[in-house]
């Protein structure tokens, strides 16, 4: 018999846990320093234009970034005008701060709540509100930092092992690989749709029938790009969708999704008239006393990288999930 992990959100990482230390990873918090006398050639140039031709590995924009922060010193005075016009023979002295996309890939101690881990791959319960990896807006406090933190070979592996993601307001199960032959294994399996994963969702309305298919193709709006579309130009996505019970005006319902698109669960739903609960992109409203998007990654099941043994596991939602499932259970 396979194993059966059931996990509450109380579950604790490994005691033994490998954490990597400032002094393993390859990047440093000094800042560098990058020195240049004014040419006649830039004599009476803005500021900003002089610092571009010093350092044109960056963009213009960060660098008046760092001109407004006060890290560009003209014959050691601190400038924070952009506009502010060098003469010949001016000594300009840029403290080089990274960028926010260039601090991204940094190891930070984050409460990951790992449930399951052995030297091949983890399995960890994401909280509603992190993010998995970072992007615009978020450079930090992400899933891919924490791994770094967790185990040193995270930094080795592509995206630290991530295989699949869950958006930032989704809770529940993700695995993660820990050595490239776990991750190229993980990802072969999520293309041959060997891994089961299992959604509970809160959607608006009450669906038709209690158990749906919905085969339609997903691609990025074209009318919006933080938003995805059912497009027939999309790419192959089949959801399977079962309501487990409903009130005057909602759903609860079980996911399982056969294929892994964008936003998938969220898109097919709100394709048919049923948005997640609170999934303003989509068009869901707040209510039920959930203010994120009512979507959670109940059970993960698949077999072994290494080993070939069948794992499968179970995380229970969050508070804010439950109270909302169990007013629409009430109902019943």
């Amino acid at each position: 018999m396979s194993p059966d992990y059931r996990v509450g959100p109380s579950a604790e990482p490994l005691p033994d846990a490998e954490a990597a230390s400032e002094g393993d990873m390859p990047w440093s918090d000094e800042p560098e320093k990058r020195e240049s006398l004014v040419p006649g050639v830039l004599h009476g140039a803005r500021l900003d234009k002089a610092v571009v031709a010093f350092v044109p590995e960056f963009s213009r924009s960060h660098l008046q970034n760092l001109i407004e922060r006060g890290h560009v010193r003209v014959d050691g005075r601190a400038v924070t005008t952009a506009s502010r016009k060098v003469s010949a023979g001016q000594l300009v002295i840029v403290e080089l701060m990274p960028t926010p996309e260039s601090q991204a890939f940094r190891p930070e101690t984050l409460p990951l709540n790992i449930v399951f881990e052995d030297e091949h791959l983890l399995v960890l319960d994401k909280p509603p509100g992190m993010v998995v990896h970072p992007a615009a807006g978020n450079w930090s406090g992400t899933v891919l930092n924490g791994l770094l933190a967790h185990h040193r070979g995270a930094a080795s592996l592509p995206r630290a092992g991530i295989v699949h993601r869950l958006d930032k307001d989704t809770s529940g199960l993700m695995v993660v690989g820990k050595t490239l032959q776990a991750v190229t294994a993980l990802v072969r399996a999520i293309a041959a749709r060997e891994v089961h994963r299992e959604y509970r969702a809160i959607a608006h309305g009450v669906l038709r029938t209690d158990k749906l298919r919905i085969d339609a193709p997903i691609g990025r709006d074209p009318q919006s790009r933080i938003r995805m579309a059912v497009l027939a130009s999309g790419k192959p996505a089949m959801t399977d969708v079962e309501l487990l019970a409903h009130d005057e005006r909602f759903s609860a319902l079980r996911c399982t999704l056969h294929t892994g698109r964008t936003h998938q669960i969220r898109v097919h739903l709100a394709s048919r008239g049923h948005p997640l609960v609170a999934d303003a992109v989509y068009g869901g409203s707040p209510a039920l006393g959930m203010q994120r998007q009512a979507l959670h990654a109940a059970r993960l099941a698949f077999d072994h990288p290494a080993s070939g043994e069948a794992l499968r596991f179970e995380c229970a939602p969050p508070a804010d999930f439950v109270a909302a499932w169990t007013q629409i259970a009430a109902a019943v």
